[in-house]
């Protein structure tokens, strides 16, 4: 077996960015994701986000393309729960995503934002490059070579700052 650490932040909203991932609708959808997920022997670090679209921290294995991985999640989850619509409104997916790759010593930066997402959002905190899920190409943020470990503020600072040079 090959070895890798592969470690992505995905964004995806639903149709039309309609809110129809509300508290009972989002348990079912999120454990269809990492159902899914974990099938395509993936490790799910943090799932999470508001009512009209989806984050998730997730490592996913070399031999299955990002995109391959995203398209099979999403249509796991929308083919499911329309069939079973009865307990929840159709869901459907945007076609675009956004996708954002990392090392290992960004994981807890990752995981900890996903895992605040609705307070993010509430308070107005979130760090808009990593709410994209589709448009423009983004160029590459790069960092010095001396920099290993980096604080929440400090990582949010550098992304911020990254945006506005846009």
């Amino acid at each position: 077996m090959s070895y890798w650490q592969l470690y992505y932040h995905v964004v995806w909203a639903t149709k039309h960015r309609v809110p129809i991932l509300t508290p009972p609708i989002e348990e079912t959808v999120h454990g269809m994701l990492r159902r899914k997920a974990v099938a395509l022997e993936a490790t799910v670090f943090a799932l999470n986000g508001p009512e009209d679209h989806i984050h998730m921290v997730v490592a996913i294995p070399p031999k299955i393309a990002v995109a391959t991985f995203v398209g099979q999640v999403k249509a796991a989850v929308s083919t499911t729960s329309n069939k079973e619509s009865g307990a929840m409104q159709s869901l459907y997916w945007q076609d675009a995503y956004g996708v954002f790759s990392f090392d290992r010593k960004r994981l807890p930066n990752y995981v900890a934002y996903v895992e605040k997402q609705k307070e993010h959002h509430t308070n107005g905190t979130t760090i808009p490059i990593l709410e994209r899920a589709g448009g423009d190409i983004v160029k590459a943020v790069r960092e010095p070579f001396e920099v290993y470990e980096m604080d929440d503020e400090a990582w949010r600072r550098e992304l911020e700052a990254f945006v506005a040079e846009g």
